[in-house]
């Protein structure tokens, strides 16, 4: 696989307070690369020194094989940027703001092609102002694509999206991938990193904690899992197999139990139940969601 991004020890300091300490990171071609962190982790820091608008204190970074820091013209053509805020051309339509990016770069895409990937072909005359919040932020993706970048980075793309604003801006983000573009994503939201992302990294104070798959992150895969489920009420759970009875951690209407190895005991409790006429309609078996496992990994982060 080619690297796209490729740090290795990057450092950011602002007199004494050391922002960035250190962190390594690869970015593969072609995937979609989550980076969380709570508000001052270093977050915000790092990616914009990928994007090259502030100086790191020391390490390397590499972006599309260019140290950021020394981009030229040619370089920023390849790159795409959607910030976390933006604001419309006063006095223009979707398609009037895409013709004036266009002529920034040197090999834009088609404008209507354009339009269409991000959904917005019903609005192409309407002013930028008079869109609503979900199609202007499919505007600040379709400005980003203009310049047909190799890599884009998406900043909090769909903050303040209700549901359906966000599924289908999700749908966009993923037909990013079937161009072939590298998406560097930044999000608050856990759901959209394990929806969307090929791999996360987590950073904490200003290290990498924790780098995986969504269902690997954190040991994720490995954690143990929680099976939920409902008794009669003829039915105590003093009476399940003893070795049910081991894994009891609680009980609060529904009696819960705590496995490392969840097939092997779901598949003694449904021959229990069986054996006994018992149906277990709300049988529930989960690991740790990505939410809890962010959580663990930045504890005690402010």
């Amino acid at each position: 696989m080619e690297s796209v991004v490729s740090v290795h020890g990057l450092r950011k300091r602002y007199g004494h307070f050391e922002a960035v300490a250190g962190i390594d990171l690869e970015v593969q071609r072609g995937e979609i690369f989550a980076f969380l962190g709570p508000n001052g982790a270093g977050k915000t820091t790092t990616v914009e020194i990928l994007e090259g608008f502030r100086a790191r204190t020391d390490g390397q970074v590499s972006v599309l094989g260019i140290d950021p820091a020394k981009g030229d013209a040619e370089w920023r053509n390849r790159v795409g940027a959607v910030l976390q805020e933006s604001n419309a051309e006063p006095g223009l339509t979707v398609r009037e703001s895409l013709q004036l990016y266009s002529g920034y770069y040197l090999h834009p895409r088609d404008i209507d092609e354009t339009i269409a990937l991000v959904g917005l072909e019903e609005k192409a005359d309407t002013l930028g102002p008079q869109l609503s919040g979900g199609q202007r932020r499919r505007l600040d993706v379709a400005l980003a694509l203009i310049g047909d970048p190799e890599l884009i980075f998406l900043d909090e793309p769909t903050t303040g999206f209700d549901p359906s604003a966000r599924r289908t801006a999700w749908h966009v983000i993923h037909g990013l991938r079937g161009l072939g573009k590298t998406v560097f994503l930044t999000t608050h939201y856990m759901d959209e990193a394990e929806q969307l992302a090929d791999r996360i990294a987590v950073i904490a104070d200003g290290r990498i904690v924790a780098e995986g798959t969504p269902g690997t992150l954190g040991g994720r895969n490995r954690m143990a899992a929680t099976i939920r489920f409902t008794l009669p009420a003829e039915v105590g759970s003093d009476e399940l197999p003893p070795e049910l009875r081991a894994l009891l951690a609680g009980e609060d209407g529904r009696v819960t139990l705590t496995s490392d190895t969840p097939l092997a005991h779901v598949g003694e409790l449904a021959e229990w139940a069986q054996s006994r006429g018992i149906d277990l309609p709300d049988l529930d078996v989960r690991r740790p969601n990505l939410e809890e496992v962010y959580l663990e990994l930045t504890r005690g982060e402010s």
